[in-house]
Formats: C-alpha cells, structure tokens, sequence
C-alpha cells in the first residue's frame, strides 16, 4: 500500500474510474489542487478542499492524509499478493548470447516470477499471457547483458521498429541479440548485432529470422 498521500489519491481515483479532472469538477476545486497533490507539489493542502475531495471519493480525509479510516467499498490495494502482482512463466529454454546452442533447463515449480500489474499494464502494456522469463547465456552482448541475466520478453513485438534487443532463433538455437531494419532494403533485410564488439554484425532476410520477442526488462544478480 502506498505511504503517501498523492499515492492513495492516485489509487482511488483510478480504482473509481475518474479523472483528476472529474474530482475537482465534483469537489468544486481547482484542478491544480489535485493535480499539485498528485505530483507531490503540494505539501500541506486546504484540510477544507480535501474534505470535499474525499467526499467525492468516499473515503475519510484522514484515509487520504494517513492511510487510516473509513474507505466505501473495496479499499483501492489488494490485501493479497496475487491480486496485485501477476505471475510470469518461466521459460525452459534459454538464450545464448554466444555460439547459439539452446540449453535446457527442467522445469521445476515455483520458478514463476511475479511483476506487479499496474507496471504490466501501464508502463510495457504488454499482455501478460505473451511475456516470459528467460535467462541468457554467453558474452556477446556484453556490457549491456551479462551471462545469467534474467530478462523478460515480450512475444507481442516481434518487428525491431525501433531497434532494440531481441530474443530469436537463428537456426541453432535462442540467441539474444541487437536487431534493427536495414534502410530500404527490398526485400527487407535485418542486422543482427552483439554489443560485445568480438562479435561481427551480420546481416540476413528478415524472412528469414524467427524473432520470439522484445527484451523489456532485465536483472541481474550481484
């Protein structure tokens, strides 16, 4: 549950489907006073507007100010984990960023990785059910990657416009890699790049490269 107050405002006026600008509208506030709040610019607002703000919001003033008091219907923070984190698959096979080979890995419970909703949904609006885990091999994508970093795909943006880091099948197995469209090339051709400059770039048919998916986020163990 969040600490602050333009959190919780932010978390009930989502949770009720309005806008910021549909709370002042109803509360007779200026709409810089919710908005002030919201973007933490506002350190010790009216007690007076902020009674009307949380009228309209069905919940106490002190819920707002302290995270304590009266909240109408469901309060806007899941009392469970899993209602407010999702569970990501954790893919069996594993990227090399070297030679290529894929390398497999069992299977074992438990290894889901969990990534709270509200940055699925807002910050990669990805689909959860096309994003996966995996962790990479090798070292040619040094510095930007590092052999044993998890990264999580997205099986959803499988074009590399724009550029970025990919996961794909070159033939021989899952290789992460750089990828970017060569400029008016017909038919299109992709380039395939390492970030570790003891790696050539090559360049191949875009026909001809199985692109699993977007690498959108990374971590690694220190």
């Amino acid at each position: 549950m969040p600490t602050t107050l333009p959190g919780r405002l932010r978390a009930r006026i989502r949770q009720l489907g309005m806008t910021a600008a549909d709370v002042a509208a109803l509360a007779e506030v200026n709409r810089s006073f919710i908005y002030d709040i919201i973007r933490a610019r506002s350190g010790r607002p009216s007690l007076e507007r902020l009674e009307r703000v949380a009228k309209v919001l069905k919940v106490d003033s002190d819920w707002l100010l302290h995270g304590v008091g009266h909240i109408e219907g469901r309060a806007p923070f899941a009392d469970r984990p899993d209602d407010e984190f999702i569970a990501i698959a954790h893919a069996a096979a594993r990227p090399s960023m070297g030679g290529g080979a894929i390398v497999e890995d069992e299977s074992r419970p438990g290894r889901d990785y969990h990534f709270r909703r509200s940055w699925i949904r807002d910050k990669l609006r990805a689909a959860p059910s096309m994003l996966r885990v995996l962790q990479v091999e090798g070292d040619s994508m040094l510095p930007t990657l590092e052999d044993g970093d998890t990264v999580l795909v997205d099986m959803n943006q499988r074009t590399p416009t724009p550029p970025g880091v990919f996961v794909l099948h070159d033939g021989m197995g899952l290789v992460a890699k750089r990828l970017e469209h060569v400029p008016m090339s017909d038919p299109p051709r992709l380039r395939i790049i390492s970030d570790n400059p003891h790696y050539a770039p090559y360049e191949c048919m875009a026909e001809e490269v199985n692109v699993v998916g977007r690498i959108r986020w990374f971590a690694r163990e220190l």
